[in-house]
């Protein structure tokens, strides 16, 4: 069983802008004053050189292009609708936005299968929308796949009942808590939880300040400290700049990569930035208009593949 993988599967966008379904409930996203064309072409750049950067240290990047039809604005971010599993098994989630529900496409799977992975099973929850619940995925579900836990920050988009079904499935025990962050005054529950906690091999970042009840901001800890991780703490303004938003990453050769924003990076202290080059040397890449208008960065661009070759 393993924490990072040398393959990842991204989506380049032909329609991004920020998506209005989405924004209820993702404070990230801004409006900002350019034609779609204009911001898709910003994020077509933007995507090309993460994958530039990820393929340059020798990370196997899989692309699939977007389609012009159904419009799919967030298609940027495959993390959400999929996850793969060393077994064979896909699962497949309910996202909250109804056009986000299409980027589930047949062609990935397809695409998986030609650059030669297995897949033998696929876990489909997605007729959870009809009931109005939701689990975006990797988003939603930060995985330990080693010690087998799974975090999960309560949202409108990650259910409690769905997620402890999700951890039954997959045999994963589940860790469970809200991270807020403040909105106009009030505390708001955070929309992803891979926005505010990333867990590597050895370590995790994480905003334990979002975590308000003590309780469970003691649990996580413990768990966390359990299982061996360093645990680096970030601010909720350092969240705000997607630096929880990373994925740890290997190249082919096994050398191992902390991968995000340019904002992320430069949110960071040199003890936070010393901290993760004990497990992982940092790669960045500007990000700057897919976090705008997105509301998601680096992590949530990247699709992990665990699959097996067949």
């Amino acid at each position: 069983m393993q924490q990072i993988t040398d393959t990842i599967f991204m989506v380049r966008p032909v329609r991004f802008r920020m998506n209005e379904q989405t924004a209820v409930n993702n404070y990230f996203q801004e409006d900002i004053d350019l034609l779609n064309a204009s911001v898709n072409k910003k994020a077509q750049q933007e995507f090309d050189g993460l994958v530039k950067t990820l393929r340059e240290v020798g990370v196997n990047v899989i692309t699939i292009d977007d389609t012009q039809e159904p419009d799919t604005p967030d298609s940027i971010f495959p993390n959400n609708w999929i996850s793969t599993h060393e077994d064979g098994t896909v699962a497949l989630y309910p996202m909250f936005a109804e056009n986000r529900r299409m980027e589930r496409r047949e062609e990935v799977l397809e695409k998986l299968e030609n650059h030669g992975f297995y897949i033998g099973n696929i876990m489909d929850y997605t007729t959870a929308e009809d009931e109005g619940v939701y689990l975006e995925g990797t988003g939603s579900i930060i995985l330990d796949r080693v010690n087998r836990k799974a975090y999960c920050a309560l949202s409108p988009r990650a259910d409690e009942d769905l997620f402890i079904e999700f951890c039954e499935d997959f045999e994963y025990f589940p860790v469970i808590f809200t991270a807020n962050q403040t909105v106009d005054g009030a505390r708001k529950a955070i929309y992803h939880t891979n926005v505010m906690m990333c867990v590597g091999d050895n370590f995790a970042v994480i905003c334990l300040d979002s975590i308000d009840d003590k309780k469970e901001r003691k649990n996580v800890i413990a768990h966390l400290k359990n299982d061996g991780k360093e645990i680096i703490n970030i601010t909720e303004a350092q969240v705000a700049d997607f630096a929880g938003n990373m994925l740890q990453v290997r190249s082919a050769k096994g050398k191992k990569y902390l991968v995000m924003s340019q904002s992320a990076h430069d949110s960071l202290t040199q003890a936070q930035k010393a901290a993760i080059n004990k497990y992982a040397k940092i790669l960045s890449s500007n990000l700057n208009t897919i976090e705008t208008c997105g509301g998601g960065s680096a992590r949530c661009m990247m699709a992990e593949v665990f699959l097996q070759k067949k």
